[in-house]
């Protein structure tokens, strides 16, 4: 899938050293996010969108690029070309348009210091990652939304390969964690101390 058009709007600093950015995007009428993670002076970009240069830029050196499903491309080949860096992707992904750099399985741990949890439903080589920050943040794709729902929802069973695995493998299972609540970036960034906060990284 080609990138989103446009440029993404930088959001903020959400939580110390993890940045947000969203888009509308018109591949799929709906808001896609991203996000950066600043660990000892470097960037790690998930599923990144098309940035401003300068916001780009004010984040510093970027270490590599993390994806967290082949479906999640978007910007990763052109950045891995201007940025020179590697593009990690998960083992069993299918129908990427290049060849990532290096792959990873569950449990394995990525630059920026994420771990890898496979998060199955949305497709089989689907995951999250986890980073022990703030009392833990998850970055899930295509598990759950807030649109049209009052908290959190799983996303509905026609968007996944296998809507059944997404409701058993969901983040807070897989990291055996107590998530007791986790925000969307389509709603206020709202947490409570020592839970964990899952932002999903949308289409």
């Amino acid at each position: 899938m080609p990138e989103p058009g446009g440029t993404a709007k930088l959001v903020g600093e959400i939580l110390p050293g993890v940045y947000r950015f969203t888009i509308h995007d018109d591949r799929i009428d709906f808001e896609s996010d991203s996000y950066v993670v600043i660990e000892d002076g470097k960037a790690l970009l998930i599923d990144p969108l098309p940035m401003a240069d300068k916001d780009l830029k004010k984040l510093g050196p970027v270490e590599a690029i993390c994806l967290t499903a082949s479906c999640h491309e978007r910007s990763a080949w052109r950045y891995r070309c201007e940025l020179k860096v590697w593009v990690y992707a998960p083992q069993g992904g299918v129908d990427f348009e290049e060849t990532p750099d290096r792959w990873y399985k569950a449990g394995d741990r990525l630059p920026g210091d994420l771990l890898a949890v496979h998060s199955p439903g949305p497709t089989e080589a689907h995951y999250s990652f986890y980073l022990e920050r703030e009392g833990g943040v998850v970055f899930c794709a295509d598990l759950l939304t807030n649109a049209g729902v009052e908290g959190l929802a799983f996303v509905a069973g026609e968007y996944q390969d296998e809507p059944a695995r997404t409701r058993v493998h969901e983040p807070r299972r897989s990291c055996d964690r107590r998530c007791q609540r986790g925000d969307c970036p389509r709603a206020s960034e709202r947490r409570s101390p020592g839970r964990e906060i899952i932002y999903p990284t949308g289409a």
